[in-house]
């Protein structure tokens, strides 16, 4: 396995992205609820700023909030509970250097306009820390409950993709499934606040009903799924030869990690569902692994996590950070 170097940098775009994604380093996040709910699909939400605030000053690079519209039986996770804006506008003020990530908007549910207004606002009170991840969304269940079709989804989502692009203009101009604005009738109405940069960071889930060309010409990183690291190495290969074919500079790749952390620092790796069950010697390899590959980022997930939530947090920070600076 051969170390990916960088030949160039990610793109400057807001704060948040440009802490958290570096070329040729690995940055280490977290997925809320930051709480063990494995016995049902609800966590209780207790203690969380308090929690979030605490991987803060532990050194964590982002914590990411799901967008769950509604607890689907079929699904058996309800995420974080709270609108996903919502929580990010209480954690904007509440917090003052970790990324704010969603993972991710499920677009084709959601008028544009309200995303963009939402998700500029959210950068704008958190001083640039927004990362605002988007997909297609792959619960059928809930497309009926707002009287949309599922095999509209890839659509609306390129539509919505392409819509939320046209917001941070100064003169906004967009037309397609969601509406028009300064293309038939211009009057240089516009959408208030602007972003922090020139543009939100857009970040695309797995495939969100695309072509692996167009993913690769319009992300600003791609969001993966974990495999084992030899084909994880094939998928962000192939993610650098898009992006690269499509004439775009490099752009990062971050995956999610269920993580169970053993109280012995020896334990051997473990499947668990999207993740490991291992000690923190294994898991440092593990996360070193990625990082040689090129992934730029991994959200930890707890839920599953059997050992208290802070004390876990305390022995990432203190063993498994230092490996992963951001400097």
């Amino acid at each position: 396995m051969t170390k990916q170097t960088a030949t160039a940098d990610f793109q400057n775009i807001n704060q948040g992205y440009n802490r958290v994604f570096r070329p040729g380093k690995l940055t280490i996040g977290l997925v809320v609820p930051l709480e063990r709910y494995d016995q049902g699909p609800v966590p209780t939400m207790k203690d969380q700023i308090a929690r979030i605030q605490y991987a803060e000053a532990l050194g964590f690079s982002a914590v990411w909030l799901r967008d769950v519209p509604f607890n689907v039986p079929s699904f058996g996770d309800a995420g974080q509970v709270f609108d996903p804006f919502v929580y990010l506008g209480a954690l904007a003020v509440q917090t003052e250097q970790i990324a704010l990530g969603v993972a991710s908007i499920i677009l084709p549910v959601r008028h544009p306009a309200h995303v963009s207004k939402a998700a500029a606002s959210v950068d704008v009170l958190s001083g640039g820390r927004l990362l605002l991840g988007v997909a297609s969304g792959d619960r059928p269940e809930e497309y009926p409950a707002l009287n949309i079709p599922f095999h509209e989804r890839g659509q609306r989502f390129r539509d919505s993709f392409e819509y939320i692009r046209a917001m941070s203009a100064p003169v906004p101009a967009v037309k397609n499934t969601f509406g028009y604005i300064n293309t038939e009738s211009p009057s240089s109405m516009d959408l208030l606040p602007k972003p922090t940069a020139d543009q939100l960071p857009l970040l695309i889930t797995g495939g969100s009903q695309q072509s692996p060309q167009w993913a690769a010409q319009q992300a600003d990183g791609w969001m993966t799924y974990p495999r084992d690291i030899s084909a994880q190495a094939r998928a962000v290969q192939d993610w650098n030869h898009r992006t690269e074919q499509a004439g775009r500079g490099p752009q990062p790749v971050m995956q999610p990690l269920y993580l169970d952390l053993h109280n012995n620092p020896d334990a051997p790796p473990e499947p668990i569902h999207l993740g490991l069950r291992l000690g923190v010697k294994a898991l440092i390899r593990y996360l070193m692994a990625l990082e040689e590959i090129g992934v730029n980022h991994v959200a930890l997930n707890l839920r599953f996590n059997q050992s208290d939530i802070n004390t876990t947090l305390s022995l990432l920070a203190e063993q498994v950070l230092p490996h992963f600076t951001e400097q």
